[in-house]
C-alpha cells in the first residue's frame, strides 16, 4: 500500500475566515465572462463521445455514469455537441462546487480552504523542499525558470522548480520520466498527485525494491507547479484556467491557455486569438515564460529523437516517457491532437497508453477531441523530441472533493505513474511485453532473512493481458519465457539470465504461474535484489519487477532455512495448488471430490487478475473453478469472496486471509450443480492493513 504523507498542522476556523476576507474566496466564483455562454447538460448514447467532448469542450463535469456531462458552452460550442449527437438540456441552477451544509469548523493549515487535502503553491513547494533536505542522496529541488509575474517583477510571482528524484551515487545516463502538473489552474487533483507519487518513492527507497532499482537506475524529474500565478488564482476558489498574464483580457479571464502555447502546431485548429477565451493561444508560439520554462526543460533532458516529417517514426528503442497530468475526465490520452491521422509511432503509442489506462480503469484515446487541438503539450513532447508524451486526464471534475481523490484518485494513478517509470528505458516496446505480479520468495526470505546456502523459492504470476480495452482490443498472446536475475538488472551487459518454469509445465496460455529454485550459496550476507521479467510468443519482453531477498550468515539463521518452505511469514506463497491474491494476503487451495470417493488437489491455472484466480481438476485448457476476493470495505466494511464454477463435481475451496489467520471454507457435494458464490461478509477484518 503506498503511504500517504503525514499532512500540515490543523488550524481553527479562524483561518478559513481569514482567508476568505483576505482574498475574497468563494466557492467556484467567476469573473465576468465576454460573449455568451450558457451552463448545459450534454446527454450522450456514446461513451465516446462524451470523453472527446470532454476534451474538446469546456466541460465542468464528467461523471459518465449519470448520462451526461456538465458544458459551460457558447452557441458554437452547442453545435459542435449537437452534431456529434448529443442532446442539450438547459442547467441553469449547476453550481461548479458542491457547498457544505455548514461552513468548515476547521481548516489545514498549508491546504486550499475547503479542500484539507490538496496543497498550496507554497505549501507544494515546501514539501518538495522537505524531500530533497531529507533525502539528499535521492532528490534535488532545482530552479528551472521564473512565472510570468515574476518575469514582471511582481512580489506575488514565483521562481518554477522541478524536483528531481534519482540515486545520485548510481552513474548515469539514465532513462527519464518529466512530470508537469497544473499547468492548468483550476486542476486541483494534479499538482497534490505529483507531490504523493514523489513522497512515495522518497519514502520507499529502503523498503520497496521495485522503487529502489528504478531510483538507483533511472530518474525522474517533476514540475509540480506549472502555472504557479495563475494556480493561485484557482485557490481562492476561482476557476482559473490561464497563467495570468494581464496583458490579455486585463479585467475578466486574463491570461493565456498554456496547454495552446506550445511550439508545436501552434495556432492551428483548437484555439484562438480571443483574449478573453478560455483557450486563447497567446500572440506567438511559447510566447509565455511558463511555456519557455518547460521547453528548454525538456530540451535539456531529451534530445530530438524524431526528424521533422509528419511520417518520421523516433526509433523503437528510444527512451523516456513526458507526462502531463490534468483533470478531467478519466482519460488517458497520447499524439496526435492536431490531426486525426495516427501519430509515426501510434501503435506503441496507443499500447502504452492502454497499460497505463489498465492501472486507473481510465479510458485511452488518441488525443484528438470533437474537433483538433494544437500547440499542446503531448503533441509538443512526442512531435519536437520524439518522446513517448500522455496525458492524464483525472477524476470528474475541476475542484474534485477529497474523498473522491482519496478514494479513486490516488493509489490507482499511483501505480499507473509507476508503470510509466517502469518502461521508460525503452516506451515503445516493453508495454507490449507481460508484467509481472504477485512476485513472492519462500519463507523469510524477503523479510528477515535465509541462511547462507539455503535455496529459496521464487514464484510470481506472468500476465500478458493486462490493458484497457474500453476503447478497443489490444492484442495479446502466449507467455513464452521468464527469467530471473540477482543483482544485476538484464538491460546491464554483465547480467546473468536465470530460467523460470511454468507451474503446469508448459507455458501457453496468456496468464502463467511460474518458479524457479535460487541458489543462494554464493551469495554475501545482506540485501539483494532479484529482477524477474516474462517474454511473450511474439519475443515482447515486459517491464521488470523486483523483489529483495535478505540473506543472513548461517550461524546466525539456525538450520531451519534449509529448504525452501511455504510462506511461514504468514504470507501466501504461490505454488501449483495455491492462487495469492490481493498481493499475497490471500491464499485460495480448492480440492476436488468425485461421488465414488476420489479426491485430489486442484491445480491452480494462475490470477486473472489481481483479486481473481482459476483452477483446473484434470484438464489445463478446462478451468472448472473461478474465485474471486473482492474489496467491498467502502460499501459494507468487508472484503468479499464470489465463486463461480462450471462442474458438478464436488469441491472444498478455502480462502485464508494469511495476515488474520481467518479461513473461509465453501463446499459442493458431488453431483450436484455447483452454485455461485456470493459472499459480501466474507473478511470483516480484511479492511484494516496487515
Amino acid at each position: 500500500m503506498i503511504r500517504k504523507p503525514q499532512m500540515p498542522v490543523r488550524t481553527g476556523v479562524g483561518l478559513v475566515a481569514a482567508a476568505v476576507l483576505a482574498t475574497g474566496w468563494s466557492w467556484a466564483q467567476e469573473p465576468a465572462r465576454p460573449g455568451e455562454t450558457r451552463v448545459v447538460r450534454a446527454y450522450f448514447d456514446d461513451p465516446l463521445v462524451a470523453a472527446k467532448a470532454v476534451m474538446s469542450l469546456d466541460a465542468l463535469e464528467s461523471e459518465y455514469e449519470k448520462g451526461y456531462i456538465v458544458l459551460r458552452a457558447t452557441e458554437k460550442d452547442i453545435e459542435t455537441a449537437r452534431r456529434a449527437g448529443m442532446r442539450i438540456v438547459e442547467d441553469d441552477d449547476y453550481v461548479s462546487v458542491a457547498l457544505p451544509s455548514e461552513p468548515p469548523t476547521e481548516a489545514v493549515q498549508g491546504t486550499i480552504a475547503g479542500f484539507p487535502c490538496y496543497r498550496t503553491v507554497e505549501a507544494t513547494y515546501a514539501s518538495a523542499q522537505a524531500i530533497a533536505l531529507e533525502h539528499p542522496k535521492l532528490a534535488s529541488w532545482r530552479r528551472a525558470g521564473r512565472s510570468w509575474k515574476k518575469v514582471q517583477r511582481a512580489g506575488d510571482g514565483y521562481v518554477m522548480r522541478v524536483l528531481r528524484l534519482t540515486n545520485s551515487e548510481t552513474p548515469g545516463p539514465k532513462p527519464t520520466l518529466f512530470i508537469t502538473s497544473a499547468l492548468h489552474a483550476r486542476e486541483y487533483t494534479t499538482a497534490e498527485l505529483a507531490l504523493r507519487f514523489a513522497e512515495h518513492l522518497a519514502d520507499s527507497y529502503e523498503t520497496d525494491a521495485d522503487v529502489r532499482w528504478l531510483l538507483d537506475h533511472q530518474e525522474v524529474h517533476i514540475l509540480l507547479q506549472a502555472n504557479p500565478d495563475g494556480r493561485k488564482r484557482a485557490e481562492e476558489g476561482l476557476l482559473w484556467r490561464k497563467n495570468h498574464n494581464t496583458s490579455h483580457c486585463p479585467h475578466s479571464w486574463a491570461g493565456v491557455d498554456l496547454n495552446r502555447n506550445f511550439d508545436f502546431r501552434w495556432g492551428e485548429a483548437g484555439s484562438t486569438t480571443n483574449e478573453c477565451s478560455t483557450v486563447y493561444r497567446g500572440l506567438s508560439p511559447a510566447s509565455e515564460p511558463e511555456t519557455q520554462v518547460i521547453q528548454k526543460y525538456m530540451a535539456n533532458l531529451f534530445p530530438d529523437a524524431r526528424g521533422r516529417g509528419d511520417e518520421d517514426a523516433a526509433a523503437t528503442d528510444t527512451s523516456g516517457v513526458v507526462l502531463d497530468i490534468h483533470s478531467h475526465g478519466r482519460l488517458i490520452l497520447w499524439p496526435w491532437g492536431h490531426t486525426h491521422d495516427p501519430a509515426p509511432n501510434g501503435t506503441a503509442l496507443q499500447t502504452l497508453g492502454r497499460k497505463l489506462a489498465y492501472f486507473n480503469g481510465y479510458t485511452p484515446l488518441q488525443a484528438i477531441g470533437l474537433y483538433p487541438v494544437s500547440g499542446a503539450t503531448e503533441d509538443y513532447g512526442y512531435g519536437v523530441l520524439g518522446r513517448a508524451s500522455f496525458t492524464y486526464e483525472l477524476g470528474t471534475t475541476f475542484f474534485e472533493n477529497c474523498g473522491s481523490f482519496d478514494h479513486s484518485i490516488l493509489d490507482d494513478n499511483l501505480e499507473s505513474l509507476l508503470y510509466a517509470f517502469k518502461v521508460a528505458r525503452t516506451p515503445y516496446l516493453t508495454p507490449a511485453g507481460p508484467d509481472v505480479r504477485n512476485l513472492n520468495l519462500s519463507g523469510r526470505a524477503s523479510t528477515t532473512g535465509v541462511a547462507a546456502g539455503s535455496p529459496v523459492r521464487l514464484s510470481a504470476i506472468l500476465d500478458d493481458t493486462r490493458y484497457q480495452d474500453s476503447n478497443g482490443a489490444e492484442p495479446t498472446q502466449h507467455i513464452a519465457a521468464g527469467e530471473y536475475y540477482v543483482d544485476v538488472p538484464p538491460w546491464d551487459p554483465g547480467a546473468t539470465a536465470n530460467a523460470m518454469y511454468a507451474y503446469d509445465r508448459a507455458f501457453d496460455s496468456r496468464t502463467e504461474t511460474a518458479s524457479a529454485t535460487i541458489d543462494t550459496s554464493g551469495l554475501a550476507t545482506g540485501r539483494h535484489t532479484v529482477f524477474v521479467r516474462a517474454k511473450d510468443a511474439d519475443g515482447n519482453w515486459g517491464a521488470v519487477s523486483a523483489v529483495f531477498l535478505f540473506v543472513e550468515n548461517a550461524d546466525d539463521a539456525g538450520n531451519d532455512d534449509k529448504e525452501p518452505d511455504d510462506g511461514e511469514d504468514g504470507r501466501c506463497a504461490v505454488d501449483e495448488n495455491t492462487v495469492c491474491l490481493h498481493d499475497a494476503r490471500y491464499e485460495v487451495r480448492v480440492t476436488w471430490l468425485a461421488g465414488n470417493g476420489r479426491t485430489g488437489a486442484a491445480r491452480a491455472a494462475g490470477s486473472a487478475t489481481e483479486d481473481a484466480g482459476l483452477f483446473w481438476f484434470f484438464d489445463p485448457d478446462n478451468w472448472e473453478v473461478l474465485i474471486k476476493v473482492l474489496d467491498g470495505c467502502r460499501l459494507n466494511d468487508h472484503v468479499w469472496v464470489y465463486g463461480a464454477s462450471t462442474t458438478d463435481l464436488g469441491y472444498i475451496i478455502r480462502v485464508t486471509d494469511t495476515a488474520t489467520g481467518l479461513e473461509k471454507t465453501y463446499r459442493n457435494e458431488p453431483g450436484v450443480p455447483a452454485p455461485a458464490i456470493t459472499d459480501a461478509t466474507a473478511f470483516p477484518d480484511g479492511c484494516r492493513p496487515p
